[in-house]
């Protein structure tokens, strides 16, 4: 095994050419992004790397094998940079596997499926070489908000208490208790449910043959209302940055998570809210995996949150921005898109990786209903936003932002300040202030559904 690897290391330049080995290749920087969505490690050169790497399964590890490098402190800091919460790094090692030829073994938690690749220089970046480790098992984003609600709701207890005879109100719960016992007992009959929508279609036999309840019927099926919450840029791509070194990644995530706060304690018409973050850390997500997690929720809205930023201090206040299918409605708005759409190129995706099928399909069906819907939310929008801020322009604009271009979602993105004035930077950083603007995107989340009440689906709780 020792000969064979030997080979594969030396048949490496020879593979290679002479003409493509880079010669002291300088390390700029290394990096660790640790994420449940996956874990990132970039190393960052003067010149372009080249490498052949090796996965071995068990134990789980990638090795990879760079030449033109020499082992220097530089590229030994990378094994410091690993933290005790990385959900799949476990250990880094490095050493110089032969003359010329550094090897990198990253040692893993779990099974991965590992995406290496290279970038080309972008914005403030150099040449980087990247692995991006994203874990074989995944949990179900759309089940985990489910079992989030049932926590905050049902009593531990009662999943373990005898089945009453009148009918149960929650049949999400039920569900989920049988479940649960079926995993410890024998199996049963046939008359069990299968699945949820089994219990649910024999739930509704059931209640067909009683008798209609007496007294006004509520409005609408009692069923979780999903908020996806996109805190723009993260991980590589810091965003805008303001004059006192704001981080737009920073603010934006902070703001999310307050405006998440207050959804998640809240109902529309008796069916309760949930928000779903769709990056809760500081790591890169691409423009079109953000829109594919929304719709794999079933998302019943899309928020993307930005801070804004121009060449000089003078533009501020908030803007709000939807789709448009026949150009931008304004210059200010095709420059913001266009600076937004850029964010694939600096947080960095594996562009031979990169779903273009789906890409293209979004851009295809994305309807003239979802932006009317969604021109709906972003002037009530701006009505709430209005109240606590300045406004940058009072009506809502239209470009061709990637990350609004889920088809059956209202999509809004809120660029809620602009970082490169510097008083508005001081209010992005002021606690007070960003739990006013929270409370005035919460408002017109409610607003906007007290004006069009979630339809029903699937996800009965």
């Amino acid at each position: 095994m020792k000969r064979r690897t030997l080979l594969q290391g030396g048949t490496l330049a020879l593979l290679l050419g002479t003409q493509h080995i880079v010669h002291g290749a300088a390390i700029l920087a290394v990096r660790i992004w640790p994420a449940e969505d996956y874990s990132r490690v970039t190393i960052e050169t003067d010149t372009q790397l080249f490498f052949t790497q090796h996965f071995v399964p068990n134990p789980p590890r990638l090795a990879v094998d760079i030449p033109g490098l020499a082992l220097d402190a530089a590229l030994r800091e990378i094994v410091a940079k690993v933290v005790p919460s990385d959900p799949t790094i476990l250990g880094i090692r490095v050493g110089q596997f032969r003359p010329g030829i550094v090897r990198l073994v990253v040692d893993l938690k779990r099974p991965v499926a590992p995406q290496v690749f290279t970038l080309s220089p972008v914005a403030a970046y150099r040449h980087r070489l990247v692995f991006d480790l994203y874990p074989l098992q995944v949990a179900d984003p759309l089940e985990a908000l489910i079992a989030e609600h049932q926590r905050d709701t049902t009593p531990s207890a009662s999943l373990s208490t005898a089945p009453s005879a009148a009918p149960s109100t929650d049949p999400l719960g039920e569900w989920m208790a049988r479940r649960s016992s079926a995993a410890t007992a024998p199996r049963q009959a046939m008359s069990e449910p299968a699945d949820l929508m089994d219990l649910l279609a024999q739930r509704s036999t059931k209640a067909a043959s009683r008798p209609a309840p007496q007294g006004p019927a509520r409005s609408g099926t009692r069923r979780l209302v999903i908020v996806a919450l996109d805190p723009g840029h993260g991980g590589e791509d810091p965003g805008a940055i303001g004059p006192r070194g704001t981080r737009e990644k920073d603010v934006v995530l902070q703001l999310a998570r307050r405006v998440r706060e207050r959804i998640n304690t809240a109902s529309i018409d008796g069916n309760p809210l949930r928000a779903y973050l769709v990056r809760d850390g500081d790591y890169f997500v691409p423009l079109h995996v953000r829109v594919r997690k929304a719709r794999r929720v079933q998302a019943d809205l899309f928020l993307s949150i930005h801070a804004d930023a121009f060449y000089t201090p003078r533009p501020k206040g908030a803007s709000v921005f939807v789709l448009s299918q026949r150009g931008a409605s304004s210059a200010a708005a095709r420059w913001m898109a266009a600076r937004e759409n850029q964010a694939d190129l600096i947080g960095g995706i594996n562009v031979q990786a990169k779903d273009a099928h789906i890409t293209r399909t979004l851009l295809d069906l994305s309807t003239t209903g979802q932006i009317r819907e969604s021109l709906l939310l972003g002037q009530t929008m701006l009505g709430e936003i209005g109240k606590v801020g300045t406004l940058h322009k009072p009506m809502v604009e239209q470009a061709g932002f990637t990350v609004l271009r889920a088809p059956d979602i209202p999509s809004v993105l809120v660029e809620a300040a602009f970082l490169s004035n510097p008083d508005e930077e001081a209010q992005l950083n002021n606690e007070a202030f960003q739990e006013r603007l929270a409370e005035a995107i919460f408002r017109s989340i409610q607003r906007y559904f007290a004006q069009r009440p979630p339809t029903a689906r699937d996800r009965v709780v």
